[in-house]
């Protein structure tokens, strides 16, 4: 019996806490334009705003399950140079996929993105969705437009487009 009614609270548990996650699932569908785009340094905990106080970007969820980004840098000119066209390239990232959402946490299998090397692998979000605000954490890595800046982390958030 002893057993039996702690299976009956694991069951009643499950199910209360199940819906959160579906509800916020069902809020990630749409387009959300970039507020701000920040990095966060472990080793410090400083943020700064390595793309510019003031980036452009949206980021789609289909209801297909199709994800989309494009975020830019502050300030970005056309290019002149090669030089110009290299720094074009670090002040971006676009990248699309695939993705599924496990808990409080969404995951883009990517099959296009501005960097190579993102091709084919997995990325992973934490979010949060506050009104109609989106905040996304990224894993703590390297990053690969600034390696030079150790590990750290983007703390971006989004407004959903009207």
């Amino acid at each position: 019996m002893f057993k039996f009614r702690w299976l009956v609270i694991l069951v009643l548990f499950l199910m209360a806490v199940r819906p959160g996650f579906a509800d916020e699932r069902a809020k990630l569908p749409g387009t959300w334009k970039l507020v701000s785009f920040e990095r966060e340094f472990q080793e410090t905990g400083a943020k700064e705003p390595l793309l510019g106080k003031n980036p452009n970007g949206n980021i789609i969820f289909t209801p297909q399950v199709r994800f989309m980004v494009v975020i830019t840098g502050e300030g970005r000119m056309p290019p002149k140079t090669d030089q110009d066209r290299a720094i074009l390239l670090n002040s971006m990232y676009a990248y699309t996929g695939m993705y599924r959402v496990e808990g409080d946490k969404f995951i883009v299998k990517v099959d296009v993105a501005w960097n190579p090397e993102w091709v084919g692998t997995d990325q992973e979000r934490t979010f949060k969705i506050e009104g109609n605000r989106l905040h996304l954490f990224t894993k703590w890595a390297v990053s690969p437009n600034w390696p030079d800046k150790g590990m750290g982390r983007g703390v971006v958030t989004f407004e959903r487009a009207k």
